[in-house]
């Protein structure tokens, strides 16, 4: 083997044993700047999430990526001055669930699970209730507090 490709093998043995290293280093960084995100500026720390005019329109407000996460915030079945705020993510398999106002219950897509506006199971095959959050109206905004 001549003097310039064992340089060239070994300069590529060098990189590929040094990327799960800069795997890291970019993953941690990545990690660091979502944590930064999630911290509201509110000294409340309820977050800004969409409108109210937005929510009375469709009935539900569907957040896919928000400061705190996946938010879905609907008008609550017994008291149409509150609101209700689950992480929408369904505890079966991870499919988004959808309001279904007819029904007053959140249903997941994928198999149905149902679920109350203050995210307990109603209908399997989902066995834990979806995480909840604080919400409320001020101004013109909907806003919701991680927990």
């Amino acid at each position: 083997m001549d003097r310039r490709k064992f340089l060239s093998w070994a300069g590529a043995g060098w990189l590929s044993s040094r990327l799960p290293i800069l795997a890291t280093l970019t993953h941690l960084v990545s990690c660091s700047n979502n944590n930064q995100a999630k911290t509201s500026t509110r000294p409340d720390e309820f977050v800004p999430v969409g409108e109210i005019e937005e929510l009375d329109k469709s009935g539900q407000l569907l957040v896919e990526q928000s400061a705190i996460g996946p938010v879905s915030v609907v008008r609550s079945p017994t008291d149409p001055q509150a609101l209700a705020a689950v992480n929408p993510t369904c505890t079966h398999q991870g499919c988004l669930v959808q309001w279904k106002s007819e029904r007053k219950t959140f249903v997941c897509p994928c198999h149905n699970s149902g679920f109350a506006a203050d995210g307990k199971v109603l209908e399997g095959p989902a066995t834990k209730p979806l995480p909840t959050y604080a919400a409320k109206l001020e101004g013109k905004s909907v806003l919701v507090k991680g927990s």
